[in-house]
């Protein structure tokens, strides 16, 4: 009888794992005749009716494994999570300067950026279990810049997470478009956003009376998220595991803090 209990309680052990893994796909949608592929993850059993979803923006290589691996751990949290394709399908730089040439496309042209950004805002949205009043948007890098261009343009999310984003604006009288609550998590040591950006950051959203706060990660540079950028904060971008641990769980905390109540 015993045997047969053991048997039984690990079937229900096995059965619970089968149906508690996060599942995901693809999703092909259009800006004109340029078809774009996203990518969303959900875990069943805790994203039920009215769950938050969180639109998550690629870094400057576009949308690889890293943005969907985020996706995953999103789920896990209980989290819809969309990945927004910026760039197009198949479009996906093997090389950094291929990477800053589809980059500067979008970063020279802030509406094309804002239109992409919102088209994929608009996935997130279709999917009947997000709630519409609980969802925010995640970047990194290039996406942390397209984040808080969400943001600037206007978009109904509750917050925006940039991680290491680009902070600068070539039209900061945008920022009175902000509604949504800002968290950036930035590299104290990041070469790559000039002290004048930040200043004129700060500017943009006081002037706006947004609701924002921005966290520096000590011997963090560029990029301190990705384990791909290598550990050589001499180029300027490297791994930093413990900003990277530490900036997750601010995000986590901060997300608590924005659905509270809804």
């Amino acid at each position: 009888m015993r045997y047969v209990f053991v048997v039984l309680f690990a079937s229900l052990i096995s059965l619970h794992s089968a149906t508690a893994e996060v599942q995901t796909k693809t999703v092909q949608y259009t800006d004109g005749d340029v078809t774009l592929e996203g990518f969303v993850a959900w875990d069943p059993e805790k994203a039920e009716a009215n769950a938050p979803g969180v639109l998550v923006v690629h870094q400057w290589m576009g949308l690889t494994d890293y943005e969907k691996g985020r996706c995953k751990q999103l789920a896990e949290l209980g989290y819809v999570a969309f990945a927004a394709d910026i760039y197009g399908k198949g479009i996906r730089p093997d090389n950094r300067q291929d990477a800053a040439k589809q980059a500067g496309i979008y970063k020279n042209d802030r509406d094309l950026y804002r239109r992409r950004l919102n088209l994929g805002l608009d996935q997130l949205l279709k999917i009947e279990s997000v709630s519409a009043d609980k969802v925010a948007a995640i970047g990194y890098c290039f996406g942390g810049t397209g984040a808080l261009e969400l943001a600037r343009s206007g978009a109904k999310i509750g917050g925006v997470v940039s991680f290491h984003g680009g902070l600068d604006s070539p039209t900061p009288a945008d920022g009175k478009n902000i509604g949504a609550k800002l968290l950036i998590c930035h590299g104290a040591d990041d070469p790559f956003v000039p002290a004048a950006d930040i200043e004129a950051f700060k500017a943009e959203l006081n002037a706006a009376d947004v609701d924002w706060q921005m966290v520096y990660y000590s011997g963090a540079v560029h990029s301190f998220t990705q384990p791909m950028a290598g550990n050589d904060n001499s180029a300027g971008a490297a791994y930093n595991p413990r900003a990277d641990k530490r900036s997750w769980n601010a995000m986590r905390v901060f997300f608590t803090e924005l659905f509270a109540g809804k």
